[in-house]
């Protein structure tokens, strides 16, 4: 019987181990680490008028606490710092519904962390159906 529970002790202590170690070798992919970036993941096309997705580009630089440095409203394209890096977000519009945004690094080096692209996205697909309303100067 001792010997029995002795076993047991063991194996469960073995499993707990193996478990531990399983955590550890499987990580999740990281949103802070610097890793290579498709360029595919950089665009997405929105059912917004351009000015509409513009305005949302501005307000998810500002809510990703980004460093705004320039933007034109009549091109469309805000340039943006984060992380040591800068970022051009253009606002392109394919016809009157549909418009595409695009995020691109300024030296053209893809290898940064995906959060800065997918936290912009995140913020805009959240505030997408909220209507835009003009702030009252007093």
């Amino acid at each position: 019987m001792e010997r029995i529970i002795k076993i047991l002790f063991f194996c469960i202590l073995l499993s707990f181990f193996c478990l531990v170690h399983a955590e550890e070798v499987v990580s999740p992919i990281s949103l802070v680490t610097p890793q290579k970036i498709d360029y595919s993941m950089c665009n997405k096309i929105y059912d917004l008028p351009a000015e509409n997705l513009f305005y949302l580009a501005v307000a998810s630089a500002n809510a990703n606490r980004f460093v705004v440095e320039e933007m034109q409203t009549k091109t469309g394209y805000l340039l943006f710092s984060a992380a040591g890096k800068q970022y051009l977000a253009s606002v392109i519009k394919i016809d009157a519904t549909h418009t595409q945004l695009k995020i691109t690094p300024t030296n053209n080096n893809y290898y940064f962390a995906p959060g800065i692209v997918l936290n912009f996205f995140k913020y805009i697909d959240l505030n997408l159906n909220n209507t835009i309303t003009k702030i009252k100067k007093t």
